[in-house]
């Protein structure tokens, strides 16, 4: 789990592993996060894009750009919360994820909202 806090807007992501869509034999190892970001604030703050830097057990990184979130781009109320799940499959059984939230205020200013690193994990890979 990770948590952070960037200009009033925290965002908390905790991840899962999913055994039934997972393959030891075909290298798939797939992870479900669920994202929570709430506005702190006194003003509302629409997410307009995400950056995503993903790192497997490996050592490889990808870094994934785009518009919104699950095909959305939410304004977040002050002292509301948005959340979504969405999914990543490594080719590795631990990995991470990090990035931020591009926003924007009702003012027009934009800011970056961290997303704090965090583990992806077979759970036996652990021990």
């Amino acid at each position: 789990m990770s948590r952070t806090t960037t200009k009033e807007i925290e965002v908390i992501v905790e991840s899962h592993f999913v055994e039934e869509r997972s393959s030891a034999e075909r290298q798939v190892y797939f992870f479900v996060y669920e994202v929570q970001i709430t506005n702190h604030g006194n003003v509302p703050v629409q997410l307009i894009s995400r950056h995503w830097i993903i790192t497997d057990g490996s050592g490889r990184c990808e870094e994934v750009r785009g518009m919104g979130v699950i095909g959305e781009q939410p304004r977040i109320m002050p002292g509301k919360t948005y959340t979504y799940n969405s999914f990543c499959p490594l080719p590795t059984e631990v990995g991470t994820m990090a990035g931020s939230y591009q926003m924007v205020d009702e003012s027009g200013s934009e800011f970056a909202a961290e997303i704090a690193p965090f583990t992806l994990a077979v759970p036996y890979a652990l021990n």
